[in-house]
């Protein structure tokens, strides 16, 4: 059943083929297009997601292109399901890649997190802290020196930030961030992965720790496999670590 609201305006995100359609209809960045008739999700109107990662539900990370858009006017969700919100008018505003979508993914999920105490479980400062998060939607961030971030619920952000952090993303649609130093992240099927190279050269001097190379990948996509630690090497390859 869906649900309709008037005269918003929101932030979402939206999924084409490559050739920029959907669902027949052509789309160009930087456009605002507007509909007929009464708005209702999977129904009428133009549609996109509030949650970043629902776009994977309907286009194919790898075959697809991605964009932030705005939707404004009447808006319909369906209630039950997936963040998908239907609108009147809805603006392209820019393209993202897969990485633009995973780091809006995950902060999507830290900006709806209930504040917790530093000391709770889902938080973790200290050198090799361990924080988890096993809800809907939960985040999890490790960021001192060998933090571990877990995130077991389903769409979940793991964040590890320190050096030689590890983060793990098992639940369904997860994501797993690993941006330190030697950084590294697993996920299950499905699940994204967004990691990070940084210089560590000049041990602790100017330019130590500036990004080289920046990449996400789904795991099963690609030759990246499941339950699997990776990292990338100096060249930007995504590689296989130890635990």
């Amino acid at each position: 059943m869906a649900k309709t609201n008037k005269e918003q305006t929101i932030t979402t995100f939206k999924g084409f083929h490559q050739d920029l359609t959907c669902r027949r209809f052509q789309y160009e960045i930087g456009k605002t297009y507007e509909a007929e008739g009464k708005i209702e999700a999977c129904g009428n109107g133009f549609h996109a997601c509030e949650y970043p990662l629902d776009v994977f539900g309907y286009y194919a990370p790898g075959a697809s292109r991605f964009a932030v858009v705005e939707q404004s006017g009447d808006l319909s969700r369906e209630t039950g399901g997936d963040t998908k919100v239907a609108s009147r008018k809805i603006k392209i505003k820019a393209e993202i890649g897969l990485a633009g979508l995973i780091k809006a993914a995950v902060e999507y999920t830290f900006s709806r997190a209930k504040p917790v105490d530093p000391n709770s479980p889902a938080s973790a400062t200290g050198v090799r802290g361990a924080a988890s998060a096993t809800g809907y939607q939960g985040a999890a961030s490790a960021t001192g020196d060998q933090g571990a971030a877990s995130a077991t619920g389903d769409q979940g952000a793991a964040s590890a930030t320190g050096v030689r952090g590890a983060a793990s993303a098992t639940g369904r649609y997860s994501a797993a961030s690993a941006t330190g130093v030697r950084g590294k992240a697993q996920g299950i099927e499905g699940s994204a992965l967004f990691l990070v190279y940084r210089d560590e050269s000049g041990e602790w001097g100017e330019g130590y720790g500036r990004i080289i190379h920046a990449k996400a990948v789904i795991v099963g996509q690609d030759g990246i496999k499941p339950d699997t630690w990776y990292s990338l090497d100096a060249d930007g390859n995504v590689v296989e670590v130890s635990e």
